[in-house]
């Protein structure tokens, strides 16, 4: 199996496990944060939500990021959008590209990321679903499994 191809096995996982947490996000609390610092939940979520666009605006060079949503079912539409445009850029990349380190910057004087293509996307989005998490939690809401099942489905 290729490294395109192994990535694209873990990008349909995470990109599963990340709609279910997304779908839990409770519609009501989206002004809320845990901390004066922290982002919104809303914030939060559409940053988590936007993040697959990401890989596919790197590979194809072109794209832009749409505006914050201000409902689940327009976060989860973005969502769903951005994972097929991620996908199908994905799928079109080859090892060797995948391989290029590549940097994301808003000027040329300051680096935002330098990650591997696609990879280092993925695991930014896994650091904020898990933050997304943590937010859920302190909601009170039920975390879905991710890797099995969580404390909330076992009981």
């Amino acid at each position: 199996m290729t490294g395109s191809a192994a990535l694209l096995l873990e990008f349909d996982e995470e990109m599963a496990n990340t709609r279910k947490v997304l779908e839990r996000v409770p519609e009501n609390s989206l002004a809320w944060r845990p901390h004066e610092r922290a982002f919104t939940l809303g914030r939060l979520a559409n940053h988590v939500a936007m993040l697959p666009l990401g890989a596919a605006i790197l590979i194809r060079k072109r794209g832009s990021i749409p505006l914050e949503a201000t409902s689940i079912a327009e976060l989860l539409e973005s969502f769903d959008r951005a994972v097929a445009a991620s996908r199908d850029a994905l799928a079109s990349i080859d090892d060797e590209r995948l391989a290029e380190t590549v940097r994301v910057t808003p000027e040329i004087s300051k680096t935002l990321l330098s990650a591997l293509r696609g990879r280092g996307l993925m695991n930014h989005l896994i650091h904020h679903r898990g933050q997304l998490i943590l937010y859920l939690r302190m909601l009170d809401v039920p975390v879905p499994g991710l890797y099995g099942p969580s404390a909330d489905e076992k009981l």
